[in-house]
Parts: structure tokens; sequence; C-alpha cells
């Protein structure tokens, strides 16, 4: 299969999105905000939409409406500290209403549903450069910033009080995630990239011992559901993004039941 170039797109797509959305995934679930994938990858929807009623790329529509909601979601988080999650609710019916709305004004249907369930053997050249950037711009911020970040995820409070300069952290987690969430929409679908921020982190929790673990072993099981998936897919003509999602599920329900054990 990798003597085909669509096939090795998206392999190497596949393996760059599968380090770095549990690098984000880490963050976001020990923040107890593991639904905001879902909320952004909803409100990517909306900009794609846009993007495609306007006549410019998609991807521009769903980094901009992505990164505006991150930015809501953390505006209203901390209005109501208590109820942190009310934010990600709310956030994500808009997005939902709107990608509702914007969508019957598409043209083309394809288009629009292609990003429903991703396109990762469609990718071209020029979205495989932006899924590097973006890649190398994320491993950067995670490897030079890592000790703040650990902070942040566990407590915020005493992260503060131990110097680490919270509000900046939070605007960077909030960037990265935004724009990795709209570019990995393109690729594996924005209903199913919440799934691969949240299910190797899951996995990884029931083996590791320590938050540098966790990174670890997060990294390493999205890698093998995004190869396994992508094998799958091929030869059994399945959609790529829903096989790696069924694979990470397939490897945690057994993780849980032998840690409850």
């Amino acid at each position: 299969m990798l003597q085909y170039a669509f096939m090795q797109r998206a392999f190497i797509v596949g393996i760059l999105l599968a380090v770095i959305i549990p690098l984000i995934g880490v963050v976001v679930v020990l923040k107890r905000l593991s639904m905001i994938g879902d909320a952004l990858s909803h409100t990517s929807l909306a900009g794609v939409a846009l993007g495609l009623i306007l006549g410019i790329n998609p991807l521009v529509g769903a980094v901009v409406t992505c990164t505006v909601a991150a930015f809501s979601i953390e505006f209203i988080r901390k209005r109501i500290p208590k109820y942190a999650e009310i934010s990600i609710a709310i956030i994500m019916s808009v997005g939902i209403g709107l990608a509702s709305v914007l969508s019957g004004f598409v043209k083309s249907a394809a288009d629009f549903n292609s990003f429903l369930f991703g396109s990762i053997v469609a990718i071209t050249d020029g979205e495989l450069w932006l899924v590097v950037i973006v890649s190398v711009l994320v491993i950067l911020a995670f490897v030079l910033f890592y000790k703040e970040l650990m902070y942040i995820s566990f407590d915020e409070k005493s992260a503060r009080l131990a110097g680490v300069p919270v509000r900046r952290i939070n605007f960077l987690v909030t960037l990265l995630t935004a724009v990795t969430v709209s570019v990995a929409a393109r690729s594996v679908g924005a209903l199913i990239v919440s799934s691969l921020m949240v299910i190797p982190v899951a996995c990884a929790m029931q083996l590791a011992g320590s938050y540098k673990q966790t990174v670890i072993y997060s990294v390493v099981f999205a890698v093998l559901f995004t190869v396994a998936g992508l094998t799958l897919s091929y030869y059994l003509s399945l959609k790529p993004g829903g096989t790696i999602v069924l694979i990470g599920v397939a490897v945690l329900l057994p993780l849980l039941a032998v840690k409850r054990q």
C-alpha cells in the first residue's frame, strides 16, 4: 500500500497528528476539559461551511472559528470556575447551531461532508506541509514549556504561586488546541478528532505511574492506533478515521477491565 503517494501522505499526516493530538490531550484531560475537543471540532464545521460559502480555503475558516471558540471557552471558564464544563457546553451549542445553519448555504455537500469524518487519503501536498508546520510548533511548545504545562494541568492555583505564568501558558495551550483540532478535522474528521484527543490518554492512564509516562504512553498508543487503523482501512475498504477510533476503544475496554481487577 505504501507504493501509492496518497497512502504515503496519509501515513505521514496520521503519525504526525498521532504525536501532537495526545500532547494536547494530556493537558486537556488533566484539566478536566476532555470535551473541549468536541466543542472545537463542531465549531470548526461552522468555519468550514463559512469558508466554502465565501470561496476561501475551508481550513482557514476552521482555524479562525476554532481559535475564537477556544478563547471563548477560556473566557467563560474563568468567569465561572466552579462550573467550567458549562463553558464547553455553551460553545458546543453555538458551534453546532452555526454549522447546521451555514451548511444549508453550501453548494457542494460533498466538500462539507469530507470534513465530518475526514479524508486523510485525499490530503494534498499543501495540507501535508500545514500539518508538518503545526506539528513542529506543538512539539516545540510542549518541550520548551514541559514543566509549566505539567503544573497547570494539575493545579493552576499552585502553579501561579510557584511563579508559573499561568495566563500566558493557558493562552498558548488554547491557541495550539484550536489550531490542532481545526487541522486534524480535515484529516481524521471533525466528529472523530476529539476521540483521538481522549482515548489514547485514557489508555495511557491505565498503565502510567507518572505525568511523563502518561505523555509517552499516550503518544505510543495514538501512533499504534493510527498505523493499525490506516492499514486495516486500506485492505478492508473502511473509513480511516472511524477505524482508528474503534481500534482505540477496542484496546481501552480490556485495559479498563484489567485495571478494575
